[in-house]
């Protein structure tokens, strides 16, 4: 039976965080606000950021059972997960060259692993 490790686990929810910081910080971007104020204080901005940070604590807990060389190849998974999520949020299209380059990605992964 395999088991999972909880800190690769952590590390891909430290990935999803990210993912999903990422497109609330996109949407703010995206709006016009009242002020410069209002453009970098509001709850899309808090909320993004507060993501980002909540991110940065768990990939640094996750670190205690990874090892680091494999860090960077779960976290490159963040660039997929953005493209699936803007597809379904900003409702961005899913180009050729997009797919070209998130496969070169998961070829990365790959070569990586072998």
């Amino acid at each position: 039976m395999m088991k999972i490790n909880i800190y690769f686990l952590l590390l891909l929810c430290s990935v999803i965080i990210a993912s999903f910081s990422q497109v609330l910080l996109k949407k703010s971007a995206g709006e016009k606000h009242k002020s410069l104020i209002a453009e970098y204080l509001n709850l899309y901005v808090i909320v993004g950021y507060g993501m980002m940070i909540c991110s940065t604590v768990t990939s640094i807990l996750a670190y205690r059972g990874v090892e680091y060389k494999n860090g960077p190849v779960i976290e490159s998974a963040g660039y997929i997960l953005v493209m699936i999520l803007s597809y379904f949020f900003f409702s961005e299209k899913i180009t050729k060259r997009k797919i070209f380059g998130n496969l070169l990605v998961l070829l990365g992964i790959g070569v990586f692993y072998l």
